[in-house]
C-alpha cells in the first residue's frame, strides 16, 4: 500500500534565537476534514562523535544541561555552522571540546535527531584522534575525562548517559565493528 502524505495547509516560524526556530504546521490527514497543528523545532544540523585517544581510550565531556537541569555525561557534540560539512564540523568540536585533533574520521551514521519534534539531521562520526594539543584549555563548565571501553559500557548500561542518541552512535559502532564494550 502506498503512503497517503497528509496535506500541510500553513505553517510558521517563530525565531527564538540565531539557532532555535518554533515550526508550526497545520496538517490534515487523508479521511479527515479538521486540520491540527503540529509544533517542531528547527536547529542546524548536529555531528556526535564518537573518540578514540592514542591510548585506545574513549573521550567523553561532562558539563551542567540546563534543559534538565542536571551535569550530562555525553560524547563531544555540536551543531554545524551555516554552510559547514559536518566531517569539519566534527573535526571541529572534537577539537575545541577536547583538544584532541581528528586523525582519521569516519562518518558512521546520519539521520533524524527526533523525528517527533526536531526537524534536524544528526551525522555520528567515529574518530581517531591525535595526541592531545599542548596548553588546552577545557572550555569554562566542561571537563574531558577518558573512559576504557569496559569503562564506557558500564556508564552506559547504568544510565549515567543522559543523552540518549550518544548512546546509539556508541551502538553503531559496535555494530559497525569499531569498538567493542
Amino acid at each position: 500500500m502506498a503512503d497517503i502524505f497528509p496535506k500541510i495547509l500553513a505553517t510558521s516560524r517563530i525565531p527564538v534565537s540565531p539557532w532555535l526556530e518554533v515550526i508550526a504546521r497545520d496538517v490534515q490527514f487523508h479521511g479527515s476534514s479538521a486540520a491540527e497543528t503540529y509544533y517542531a523545532v528547527a536547529q542546524p544540523d548536529y555531528v556526535v562523535v564518537l573518540a578514540i585517544a592514542p591510548d585506545s581510550r574513549v573521550l567523553l565531556v561532562r558539563q551542567y544541561r540546563p534543559a534538565i537541569e542536571r551535569f550530562s555525561l555525553e560524547l563531544p557534540a555540536g551543531m554545524l555552522d551555516p554552510n559547514e560539512d559536518p566531517h569539519t564540523a566534527a573535526a571541529r568540536e572534537l577539537l575545541e571540546e577536547t583538544g584532541y585533533p581528528t586523525a582519521t574520521i569516519e562518518l558512521i551514521g546520519k539521520g533524524a535527531t527526533c523525528s517527533s519534534r526536531i526537524s534536524n539531521t544528526t551525522h555520528s562520526f567515529f574518530i581517531r584522534t591525535g595526541e592531545r594539543v599542548a596548553n588546552f584549555t577545557e572550555e569554562t563548565g566542561v571537563s574531558v575525562s577518558l573512559v576504557s571501553s569496559a569503562e564506557l559500557s558500564a556508564l552506559v548500561l547504568s544510565g549515567d548517559f543522559a543523552e540518549q542518541g550518544h548512546v546509539g552512535v556508541v551502538a553503531l559502532a559496535v555494530a559497525r565493528g569499531l569498538i567493542e564494550l
